[in-house]
């Protein structure tokens, strides 16, 4: 009866603690957060922060969660330092005065198992507007070489930059930026 009694708490006390949501941190190393934009309508322009920070919690028994991820604005490369500059510049993201932009995941959409979308705030040169991730890929499990536990995630959303304070030189430079994260995070 004890043996019984035992097994009963500890299977009580494990499924608990799987039941927990679990925080995980942004890896910087393996997290890229992106942008698309369309140039005088001849190409596709494509720029990226090498600087990421946050955290993920996630609750995959309830499908709840939530996200704050930081970006370092100073941290842009688009390939080109003439270009980097003019876009650190006022005329796109004002980098000395708005040094970071930031996303705080407040809904967590699942499909089944599979997070689907991510709602939350989104600010960019001191706006906040509400923007949806949508995942295309995700993945939580022991990391093979760590052991530690980790998720996964690559999202996109599309954004109007002027409803943000960033209007310079729209409609020639697309109003509608691809946003893009692909991000993995541990414990």
């Amino acid at each position: 009866m004890k043996k019984l009694i035992l097994a009963s708490i500890l299977s009580a006390a494990a499924l608990s603690a799987v039941a927990a949501p679990e925080t995980f941190n942004v890896d910087p190393s393996h997290t890229f957060a992106s942008f698309e934009i369309n140039h005088l309508g001849y190409s596709t322009q494509r720029g990226s922060f090498q600087k990421t920070s946050g955290t993920i919690t996630l609750d995959q028994e309830k499908k709840t969660g939530s996200a704050d991820i930081t970006i370092d604005a100073s941290s842009l490369n688009t390939g080109w330092a003439a270009r980097d500059k003019h876009l650190s510049s006022e005329d796109f993201f004002n980098v000395e005065k708005f040094p970071t932009i930031t996303f705080k995941g407040k809904t967590f959409k699942f499909d089944g198992d599979k997070l689907s979308s991510v709602t939350g705030d989104f600010t960019l040169l001191g706006v906040t507007k509400p923007v949806t991730l949508n995942i295309t890929g995700f993945k939580c499990a022991p990391h093979p070489m760590s052991k530690k536990p980790a998720c996964g995630a690559d999202a996109v959303a599309t954004i109007k930059r002027s409803e943000f304070g960033m209007a310079a030189y729209v409609p020639a430079v697309s109003d509608e930026v691809t946003l893009r994260i692909q991000v993995e995070a541990s414990k």
